[in-house]
C-alpha cells in the first residue's frame, strides 16, 4: 500500500507540536529528522505513531528523563483516536460525550445500568464540563501504558472506548453514587480533582471494577481455616468465588491439625496441612482474576506448629516435589517468646493445634501476650511444654510435638528467604496489643501483602433435615476479613499542601465501597464482616520520591523525625474524617467497648497534645465511622501509574526497563534531577537499619500494618539477617514483606555513594 504523504505530514506536524513543549530536551531535531525518515515507510496513522513512540522510548536516560512524557503524549494521541473511532465522536476533541459513553457501555453490557438510574443526562453534562484533558500529560508513558492496557473499559474484543480522565469520573461516580443528592455532585467532582491530580489513587479491584457490570471492588480477604474436612473445602470455594472476583486470598492454616494427628481416634492418619495449601495453590493456578492474571493466594502458619519444617520448605526447588506449593505465598506468625528463645538459644516446641485442644481443652493460638516479657499466650505455651515433657502428647517427634533449637528453626527461615523471598514475618502480639478492636476477637494473620490486621476467626457448617425432608445447611459466620484500600501519593499531596482536604474524601470513599460491596461480594460472611467492622485501609506511597523533593537523605534521623510527624498528621486527619462520617452516617456496629471508646487507643499512643485530646473526647461522645483505618500497601501498579515510587520502599534503581510481555519499557526515578539524583540511592546500599528506624516511627500512627520489605544482598551472612530481623521485632514492627536479595552478578557500584 502506497504511504499517504499528507497523512505522513499530519503525523509529523502533531510530533512536532509534542516536541516543542519539552525545549529542555537536546535530542529534539535529531528526534524529528528520524522520525520523519522512518514514517515514511509505514502504511497507517497508527504505525506511524508507534514509531514516535519507539524512538522517544530510546533516548529516556537519566539526563533526559522527560522523553517518557513525549512517548506518553503520542501515545495518548493513539488512545484518542481509537476512542473517537469507536464511539463516533467527530468532534475533534480528546473526549466526547460522557453521557453517549455511558449509554454506550451500558448498552454493550460494560457499565453497571446502575449510572443511569442514578444519575440524569444533566448531572452527567455537569460532571463531563468538570473533566480536564491536560491532567493526561501527567502521565509517563509507563503510567499511560499500564492504565490504559489494565483499567479503562474495552469492549469484548479489546477496543479501547474509555479515557483516563472518564475513567477517573466514573470511578468517582460511582463511589459517590449513594451520597444524599443534594451534595452528590460536589462530592464527585471533589473525588475527581483527587484523582485527576494524581494525589491519591484506589485500589487496583476499584480502579479496573467501579461502574462496570461486573467484578468487586475490595483489594483481598482473609480466612481463618476451621480444622474439618468440611470447613477446609469450603474455605477453598470461597478462596475460588473471591478470587474469580480479582480479590487477593490469605488463608490461615494454624488450626489445622499436623502430619501424623489423629481423625476419629485412629492414630497416624492425618496429612498435615500440606495436601490443603497444594489444594488452594491448584485454585489459585485455575481459578484467575477476570482472565486478567492467576489468583494469588497466602498461607499462614504458627512457628509453634507442627507441621513448621513442612511449611518452611513448601517453596524450595529441591525436594520432593509433591509437599512443594510453588504458587502460592508463605507467612509466618510469629509471638515474643520465640524470638526470645531464638536470641537466648534455647529449645522450641512445636506443638499439633489438635492435640493441644484435646488434651489441655484450648487452643494455644488463641492467646497472645497482652504485655511485652509477659501473657497469656507464653503461661499457655508453658503448660503445653510441662504436659509434654511429662508425656501426655505421647513420644518426641512422632506424638503430638517436637522440641527443635529456635535458632535452628531461624536458620530454615533465613534459607527460604534467601531463595523464595518469604515468609512474611507477622508478629502475633505486637499485632494483637495494638489492635483497636481486641474485645471482639483475635487477629490470627496477616493478609497477601502484610498490611492488614483486622480480626478473624472461622466459620461453621451446620446441616439439619426438615420435618419436610429437605436438607437445611446452617453457616455460622465467622469474622472473613476484607480490605477496601487506596493511597495517598506523598510527593505529590505534601508538596501540594492539600493533605487537609484529600483525606476527608478519601476516607469517604473507601466507607462507600463497604456498601457497593454488598452485592458484588459472593462470600456474604466477608460482607458481614464489612458491615460489622466497616474497616478501610488508607495507605500511602511515594516516600522515597517525597524524600528526594524534600532534600532529605533516606539514611539520617531527619528522615526518621519526618515519617513520625508526617504519619501521625496523616493518622490525625483519617481519624477525624472517620469521625465526622459517624457524626453524618453512624459508628461501625461493633465501636461498643472498643480501644476507641475507651479511649485506650490514644493513651497507648502517647498522644496527649490537645488536638489529640480533643479527638479523643469527640470520638467518645460521637463515636467513629471505621474500625481500623490505616494500611500501607505495596501500590506496586498505582504508583507507577501516578508516576511515583511504591509504598515506603527505597527505589530498586534510578534507571532500568520495566518488563512486559513481549516489550521492555525504560523507567527512571521520578522527578530526577540533579538536585534529587544524590537522594535516589538504591534500596540494596541503603542501610536495612534506617529503613527500620523509619517504619517503627511510621508503624505507632498506623492502626494496621506496613508492606515493608528488606532488601539485601546475596551475600549478606546469616548473622546479619538474624540482626535484622531482631532489630524489627524489637523496634515495634508489626510485619515485613519479602526479603528480597539480590544475586552477585546484579550487584553495581551505588551511584549516590559516588556521585
Amino acid at each position: 500500500m502506497a504511504t499517504d504523504i499528507s497523512r505522513v505530514q499530519q503525523v509529523i506536524g502533531e510530533l512536532q507540536e509534542i516536541i516543542e513543549e519539552f525545549p529542555q530536551l537536546r535530542k529534539r531535531e535529531e528526534y524529528i529528522e528520524k522520525v520523519s525518515y522512518f514514517v515514511h515507510q509505514e502504511d497507517s496513522t497508527q504505525k506511524m505513531l508507534n514509531m514516535g513512540v519507539l524512538y522517544a522510548l530510546e533516548n529516556i536516560s537519566m539526563e533526559e528523563p522527560d522523553w517518557t512524557f513525549v512517548a506518553a503524549r503520542i501515545h495518548l494521541k493513539k488512545l484518542y483516536r481509537e476512542a473517537a473511532k469507536n464511539r463516533n465522536n467527530e468532534t475533534g476533541q480528546p473526549y466526547g460525550s460522557l453521557y453517549e459513553l455511558i449509554e454506550q457501555l451500558t448498552g454493550m453490557g460494560i457499565y453497571d445500568r446502575s449510572l443511569l438510574r442514578t444519575y440524569s443526562n444533566a448531572e452527567i453534562k455537569e460532571l463531563e464540563s468538570v473533566i480536564d484533558s491536560d491532567q493526561d500529560h501527567k502521565f509517563t508513558y509507563i503510567g499511560i501504558r499500564t492504565l490504559a492496557d489494565r483499567y479503562l473499559a474495552q469492549s469484548h474484543e479489546g477496543s479501547v472506548y474509555e479515557l483516563p480522565q472518564e475513567r477517573f469520573m466514573i470511578v468517582a461516580m460511582t463511589l459517590l453514587s449513594r451520597e444524599p443528592k443534594e451534595k452528590r455532585l460536589s462530592l464527585v467532582k471533589e473525588a475527581y480533582w483527587a484523582m485527576s491530580n494524581l494525589y491519591m489513587t484506589v485500589a487496583t479491584p476499584t480502579l479496573a471494577n467501579a461502574g462496570k457490570s461486573y467484578g468487586q471492588l475490595s483489594s483481598c480477604f482473609i480466612d481463618t481455616m476451621e480444622d474439618s474436612l468440611r470447613g477446609i473445602y469450603d474455605s477453598t470455594t470461597d478462596a475460588a468465588t473471591l478470587s474469580k472476583g480479582g480479590g487477593g486470598i490469605a488463608v490461615y492454616l494454624g488450626k489445622i491439625r499436623s502430619l501424623g494427628s489423629e481423625i476419629k481416634g485412629f492414630k497416624g492418619n492425618s496429612s498435615g496441612i500440606i495436601p490443603w495449601a497444594k489444594l488452594l495453590n491448584q485454585t489459585a493456578v485455575s481459578v484467575d482474576q477476570l482472565g486478567q492474571r492467576k489468583g494469588a493466594i497466602a498461607i499462614y502458619y504458627n512457628v509453634f506448629g507442627k507441621d513448621l519444617f513442612s511449611f518452611l520448605d513448601a517453596k524450595l526447588n529441591n525436594g520432593d516435589e509433591r509437599q512443594r506449593v510453588h504458587d502460592l505465598f508463605l507467612g509466618l506468625c510469629i509471638p515474643d517468646l520465640f524470638m526470645e528463645k531464638t536470641e537466648a538459644r534455647d529449645d522450641w516446641y512445636l506443638f499439633d493445634p489438635y492435640m493441644v485442644k484435646k488434651i489441655m481443652g484450648y487452643e494455644l493460638d488463641d492467646y497472645y501476650d497482652e504485655v511485652p516479657g509477659e501473657g497469656s499466650f507464653r503461661q499457655k505455651y508453658e503448660e503445653c511444654v510441662r504436659a509434654a515433657d511429662q508425656g501426655y502428647f505421647g513420644e518426641k517427634g512422632s506424638g503430638g510435638y517436637d522440641v527443635v533449637p529456635a535458632i535452628e528453626i531461624f536458620k530454615r527461615i533465613m534459607r527460604s528467604q534467601l531463595e523464595t523471598g518469604v515468609p512474611y514475618m507477622f508478629y502475633r502480639d505486637t499485632v494483637n496489643r495494638a489492635n483497636p478492636n481486641k474485645h471482639e476477637g483475635m487477629i490470627y494473620c496477616s493478609n497477601l501483602c502484610t498490611e492488614i490486621a483486622q480480626n478473624g476467626s472461622a466459620t461453621t457448617v451446620e446441616e439439619e433435615i426438615t420435618e419436610d425432608g429437605k436438607i437445611m445447611i446452617t453457616k455460622r459466620p465467622g469474622d472473613y476479613v476484607t480490605c477496601n484500600l487506596s493511597s495517598i501519593s506523598l510527593a505529590r499531596a505534601v508538596k501540594a499542601d492539600v493533605l487537609e482536604r484529600l483525606v476527608p474524601i478519601q476516607v469517604r470513599m473507601l466507607d462507600n465501597v463497604i456498601d457497593l460491596n454488598e452485592n458484588r461480594i459472593e462470600v456474604k460472611q466477608a460482607v458481614l464482616t464489612n458491615q460489622k467492622y466497616r474497616a478501610i485501609g488508607l495507605g500511602t506511597f511515594g516516600l522515597h520520591h517525597l524524600l528526594a523533593l524534600e532534600g532529605i537523605r533516606w539514611e539520617s534521623e531527619e528522615a526518621v523525625q519526618y515519617n513520625d510527624e508526617l504519619y501521625e498528621k496523616i493518622n490525625y486527619l483519617t481519624i477525624k474524617a472517620s469521625n465526622e462520617l459517624a457524626k453524618e452516617k453512624g459508628s461501625y456496629p461493633a465501636f461498643k467497648e472498643s480501644d476507641w471508646e475507651t479511649g485506650t487507643y490514644f493513651e497507648q499512643r502517647g498522644y496527649q497534645s490537645e488536638k489529640w485530646l480533643k479527638l479523643k473526647e469527640e470520638i467518645q461522645t460521637s463515636g467513629i465511622r471505621n474500625a481500623w483505618l490505616l494500611a500501607v500497601a505495596p501500590n506496586a501498579t498505582t504508583s507507577l501509574i501516578a508516576n511515583s515510587t511504591a509504598s515506603v520502599d527505597p527505589i530498586f534503581k534510578k534507571e532500568y526497563s520495566e518488563e512486559k510481555k513481549d516489550f521492555k519499557i525504560p523507567v527512571t526515578a521520578p522527578d530526577l534531577t540533579p538536585q534529587t539524583n544524590w537522594y535516589y540511592k538504591s534500596a540494596y546500599e541503603v542501610d536495612q537499619h534506617f529503613s527500620i528506624k523509619q517504619n517503627a516511627a511510621r508503624q505507632k500512627h498506623v492502626d494496621q500494618s506496613i508492606s515493608f520489605n528488606f532488601y539485601v544482598k546475596s551475600t549478606i551472612k546469616a548473622k546479619e539477617l538474624l540482626d535484622l530481623h531482631m532489630t524489627a521485632w524489637k523496634s515495634g514492627l508489626k510485619t515485613t514483606y519479602y526479603t528480597r536479595s539480590t544475586s552477585v552478578s546484579e550487584l553495581e557500584d551505588c551511584e549516590s555513594c559516588s556521585s
